[in-house]
């Protein structure tokens, strides 16, 4: 049998439990890795245990708090031994909730509620991570989003969140350079149950990204999987092991669709 691209390494992955963070456990185990995940929902924890057994251990806590973090990294060198790639993933929306149509209070109720996950959440969990990265000569993996690339994508506050990871991995890749390598992958148009924000009243609400297709040049809305090939390119040092402070796109296209329509055909009119 042959053995996977990341047989013997060891990752942490927030919001593991779901979505893009789920496809990515999956496939990293697939490919021979073990893997720490810090999930918030009880059951989902529970799902990825029953799923993966003793090649997953899981961490139930909240990005916010860095004791979560904490608690999270201590598990998995508890138990796996190691740490040598953490995905930080975990993340809310903001529904493309218009800035006129907020007030002040709800501004600043929002942009606390989805800053603490979308952006603290990953400084809280790379600084927990960092020793054990900094022994095995990591790599720190953040999802951004093609909402921090362009805009139109999700509202001022999820667009503003995104475009500040880009900034944390540049600037993470420059300060963690030679030890640890800091990368991005930004996925876009994706079927996934990312969760609104308690403060605009959108907790409950789930993405319907299928009216989105037409909008994409290739045609179709992405799974989650779609995006985690990408993940492991980043997480194996013989594939990516020149590459920090890069972000790369997975969007079917959606930077580049420029102002004409797709045909069915896929041309342009």
């Amino acid at each position: 049998m042959t053995e996977g691209r990341l047989a013997g390494r060891v990752a942490l992955v927030t919001g593991g439990g779901s979505g893009i963070g789920r496809a990515v456990v999956d496939r990293y185990v697939a490919e021979g890795a073990r893997v720490g995940v810090l999930e918030r929902d009880a059951d989902r924890a529970a799902a990825l245990v029953r799923d993966h057994g003793d090649r997953v251990a899981v961490e139930v806590g909240d990005v916010r708090t860095p004791a979560a973090h904490t608690a999270s990294v201590a598990r998995t060198l508890d138990v796996h031994g190691r740490l040598d790639v953490y995905v930080g993933n975990a993340g809310v929306y903001d529904y493309s909730a218009r800035f006129e149509d907020l007030d002040a209070e709800r501004v600043a109720a929002g942009f606390t509620e989805l800053f603490e996950t979308n952006v603290l959440g990953y400084l809280l969990g790379v600084r927990a991570a960092l020793p054990a990265l900094r022994y095995s000569g990591g790599t720190v993996i953040l999802t951004v989003s093609s909402s921090g690339l362009y805009a139109g994508g999700g509202g001022v506050l999820y667009v503003a969140s995104k475009h500040a990871v880009v900034g944390l991995i540049r600037q993470l890749a420059h300060e963690l350079a030679p030890d640890v390598r800091v990368n991005g992958v930004a996925p876009g148009a994706t079927r996934t149950a990312l969760g609104g924000l308690s403060a605009l009243g959108t907790a409950a609400r789930r993405l319907e990204p299928d009216g989105l297709a037409r909008h994409i040049p290739l045609g179709f809305v992405s799974d989650p999987a779609d995006h985690a090939g990408l993940y492991t390119l980043l997480a194996d040092p013989r594939d990516s092991r020149f590459m920090t402070g890069a972000v790369l796109p997975s969007d079917g296209g959606l930077e580049v669709r420029g102002t004409r329509p797709r045909t069915e055909k896929g041309r342009t009119r």
